[in-house]
């Protein structure tokens, strides 16, 4: 009977099977272990200052989904489909990986003997065991070398934000390069805090494991949900470049549908979308994951048309203000969100074979990007001033074809990046579904459309790249890069951490939530 549910179901269901004699066993232990006074529950976080877990655990799948943007999955590709065509090897390997489960404590204690001891019970691992029906669908992760890693936060850092990197400057004035400078110092020191908070117990691999570790279920909770914002977010971010830029090079297209009035941001807007709604429907992204990595190639590529231009047509010409404190606000957002990329350091991490070497890879892979994110910002003011556009690409002219071969390549770089995004999202909302039977390849497919559809009419009725941008990095990333690592790592570590942590950490604190607030309203307030 086991062999079969093993071959239809696949392992992670046999931990729904126990005999009784094991069930009477694990009851029997609890029952002392509670007599002499210790207190253990199901997926519990056995410390002194941290509340108990007593129900499964939400998300189950944020762990394989975001290793997609580390580029640690082997090259498979397979397109949306139920869990009958699972592969067994890889749910073999989940059940011979005990570190993957999250019923284990985040914190461990002497007092738990995890040999003699169950840490949760039949009906509580059956819930959990269905919640990760995703999960397994996504390949096992790989460790990576420290080139790898490097090249994965590399790429995780230098994205989008560098369209914009002008248009902060104009706003903020040349002064404002400074912040440009404060936040990739400060995002670095929060990165490596994360870091610390992984090694503070065994199990822990993922921002959602360090939330639980430190605040418990609730704090695992928060922390999922501001990241799959962020994530979303990102999408919406990723359509309206899309469709900025392909109206940029199709100005004059215009249509009339149904008594409405289309012009070329709103028809870009609707074919991108259909356009990128297969690749959403993958099940398995390892192949659109490589194929993201080039992403460095897709900014070195933008940067040197950028450059080229400069050089040979439109020349570099000073200007600007020293420093525009009504517009610095939104300055603020813009950078910040160039650095947040906290969501997968705590995957890249996990992922070394040479964990140790991890602070090193954040110092390599802040420095390329400030200085990428520097140099573009100089150039690209010095060379549009104060008619600098959100978006830089926008401002190139349309008749050389170096600024056809740039827009283009904003075009086509979000193809793969919008899926792999939107992915982690899907799984997460996937998770809640109450029974079995919903999970099917219909309804797996229908929410995928509807999220796609969703950043669709968001972008359409706010089709302002630098304000959403600003409000994301004021926001999403303060919150996400700034706030949350600092306060985690106060609570995980208030026992050991000397003054000047608990000084550094605050003051982070308190310069993300004044950012976050003056920022959010600023941006909000550019939009209405």
């Amino acid at each position: 009977m086991g062999m079969k549910l093993d071959e239809e179901y696949g392992a992670d269901r046999l931990l729904q099977i126990e005999t009784d004699d094991e069930e009477n066993e694990a009851h029997d232990t609890v029952n002392e272990d509670d007599d002499t006074g210790s207190e253990i529950s199901n997926h519990s976080v056995h410390a002194p200052f941290h509340s108990q877990l007593d129900s499964p655990t939400w998300p189950q799948s944020y762990r394989r989904s975001m290793d997609v943007f580390t580029g640690v999955t082997p090259p498979s590709l397979s397109f949306l489909k139920g869990s009958s065509m699972l592969s067994s090897a890889y749910m073999r390997s989940q059940t011979l990986t005990p570190e993957y489960s999250l019923s284990k404590p985040f914190i461990s204690s002497p007092s738990l003997d995890r040999e003699e001891i169950p840490t949760s019970n039949p009906s509580k691992l059956s819930i959990v065991s269905s919640a990760i029906f995703s999960a397994p669908e996504l390949p096992p992760s790989q460790q990576c070398s420290y080139t790898q890693s490097v090249l994965n936060a590399i790429n995780a850092l230098c994205g989008i934000g560098i369209l914009s990197i002008p248009y902060a400057l104009k706003e903020g004035g040349w002064c404002s390069l400074f912040l440009l400078f404060l936040f990739g110092i400060i995002t670095y020191y929060t990165g490596t805090l994360l870091k610390k908070c992984l090694e503070s117990s065994p199990g822990i691999e993922t921002y959602p494991d360090i939330g639980q570790a430190a605040f418990g279920l609730s704090g695992r909770i928060f922390i999922a949900i501001a990241l799959y914002a962020e994530l979303y977010s990102s999408c919406i971010e990723y359509l309206i470049m899309m469709s900025d830029n392909l109206g940029a090079l199709f100005p004059n297209s215009h249509m009339e549908f149904a008594g409405l009035h289309l012009n070329s941001y709103q028809i870009c807007a609707i074919i991108s979308t259909l356009v990128i709604l297969p690749t959403v429907w993958l099940r398995n992204l390892s192949l659109l994951s490589i194929v993201s990595a080039g992403g460095v190639i897709a900014l070195i590529v933008v940067v040197i048309c950028l450059l080229w231009v400069g050089v040979v047509d439109v020349g570099f010409h000073p200007s600007g203000t020293a420093i525009n404190i009504a517009k610095l606000p939104v300055t603020i957002g813009l950078y910040s969100f160039c650095y947040g990329s906290h969501s997968v350091f705590p995957n890249i991490y996990s992922s070394m074979k040479e964990p140790s070497r991890f602070p090193s890879v954040l110092l390599i892979s802040f420095s390329t990007a400030f200085f990428s994110y520097l140099g573009v910002a100089i150039c690209g003011f010095l060379m549009f001033g104060e008619n600098t556009n959100a978006q830089f690409t926008l401002n190139l002219p349309t008749k050389l074809v170096t600024s056809k071969v740039a827009a283009w390549t904003v075009v086509i770089a979000p193809l793969t990046k919008y899926a792999i995004t939107l992915t982690p999202v899907a799984f997460g909302i996937e998770e809640f579904l109450p029974s079995p039977q919903l999970r099917t390849y219909a309804v797996s497919l229908l929410i995928r459309t509807l999220l796609v559809f969703s950043t669709l009419v968001i972008a359409l009725a706010v089709p302002y790249f630098g304000s959403v941008m600003s409000l994301i990095g004021s926001s999403l990333v303060m919150l996400v890069s700034l706030i949350l690592p600092c306060v985690c790592y106060i609570q995980l570590r208030k026992d050991q951490i000397t003054r000047f942590q608990l000084a550094a950490c605050s003051s982070i604190i308190v310069v993300g939530l004044i950012s976050a607030v003056v920022g959010t309203y600023s941006a909000l307030t550019n939009m209405v």
